[in-house]
Order: C-alpha cells, then sequence, then structure tokens
C-alpha cells in the first residue's frame, strides 16, 4: 500500500483537493435536480449505508457495489470517495491492485481460457486464437453486446483436461479450436 493511506478508509491526513465531490441537492441523494441519476446511485446509497461509520469498509464497499453494478464505473467510484471521505486516488489504488475488481462492463458470458503450461503444449494458444477471431475482441476485452469477456487465466486446475476454457461455471476441456467455438454458440 502507498504511504500516506490505507485501504480501510482512514487517509492518516487531509483528503482535501484530492476527490471529487458531488455536490449534495435538494433531494439530498447528492444530485441536484436529476432524478435518473439519483436512481442511479440509490444501489451505491444501500451499500454505503450498511457500513456507514464502519472503519475497514472499503473493500466490501467495492464488492457490494460491484455485484450491484457489473463492474464499478468511474462515477460511482467518485461518489464512494465523497461518501467515504477517501481520496478517490487511494480507491483506484485498491481497485486497480486487487484482480477481482473490474472497471469495465463486463459480459454475461466470461470465458477464461487457460494458458498454463499444459494447456500451453495441447494447443491453448490456437484455442485462444479461435475464440478471439470468433469474438471479434482480444483477450481482456468485451464484446460490444455485453454478452462475453474474454479472459486469459495461468491455471484453471484441471490440466489433465487441457487445454480447458470455463465460461462462467462451467468448465470445458480437451478443446480445439473448432469445439471451443461449438460451445461459446451454445451460449448465444
Amino acid at each position: 500500500m502507498k504511504s500516506g493511506g490505507s485501504a480501510n478508509g482512514s487517509s492518516g491526513g487531509s483528503a482535501k483537493g484530492t476527490r471529487n465531490t458531488i455536490k449534495s441537492g435538494g433531494n439530498g441523494n447528492g444530485c441536484v435536480g436529476c432524478d435518473g441519476h439519483a436512481k442511479y446511485l440509490a444501489p451505491a446509497d444501500e451499500i454505503l449505508a450498511q457500513y456507514q461509520g464502519v472503519k475497514g469498509a472499503l473493500i466490501p464497499v467495492l464488492q457490494q457495489t460491484q455485484a450491484a453494478y457489473g463492474y464499478l464505473p468511474k462515477d460511482v467510484l467518485e461518489y464512494i470517495a465523497d461518501r467515504m471521505a477517501i481520496p478517490i486516488s487511494q480507491i483506484y489504488g485498491v481497485v486497480t491492485f486487487y484482480s477481482q475488481f473490474h472497471l469495465n462492463p463486463r459480459g454475461k458470458y466470461i470465458i477464461r481460457a487457460c494458458q498454463g503450461t499444459a494447456c500451453h503444449v495441447r494447443g491453448a494458444k490456437a484455442v485462444l486464437e479461435a475464440l478471439e477471431n470468433h469474438l471479434k475482441i482480444s483477450a481482456g476485452e468485451t464484446t460490444a453486446d455485453l454478452k462475453f469477456t474474454l479472459e486469459t487465466v495461468a491455471c484453471i486446475g484441471a490440466c489433465g483436461l487441457a487445454p480447458v476454457m470455463m465460461v462462467n461455471d462451467d468448465t470445458h476441456g480437451r478443446l480445439t479450436p473448432e469445439s471451443a467455438i461449438e460451445i461459446l454458440n451454445r451460449y448465444v
């Protein structure tokens, strides 16, 4: 962790000028004359209310916020920073440190293509290339329709089935480039 703060919400110093502030409005929800934005922030407000005054709450707040929104939108992170009095830079430090957090929208189906040693020697690179070509995205990206996110992982732990990929919680093994595409088509 960088000096000057911790993930528990104590900054050890003044956060003045280090975060964006959303002005309080007449409706008390942090947005002046903006009912649509109030509805958008309602899940964040509910989560923040659960952890009001709780030390060390940043990570659970981020986890629940990501579960509510599907990822961590920039404007919601700025709102959390303001409400928790934590510099936005500190929140970004936490979000970018932990791989569980995502700053961009993710697909309905998360494809994890194993690139571990057993999968590599059995053709994982060709499977990954077939997935990228079929989806028209690179590893680490999401399709424009938000249906698929393609990720690479170091090991899924199913080396006997190599090469392997997971689609959400479903594991698919002994893949070929062709069978990987056939499997994806089941999710369309």
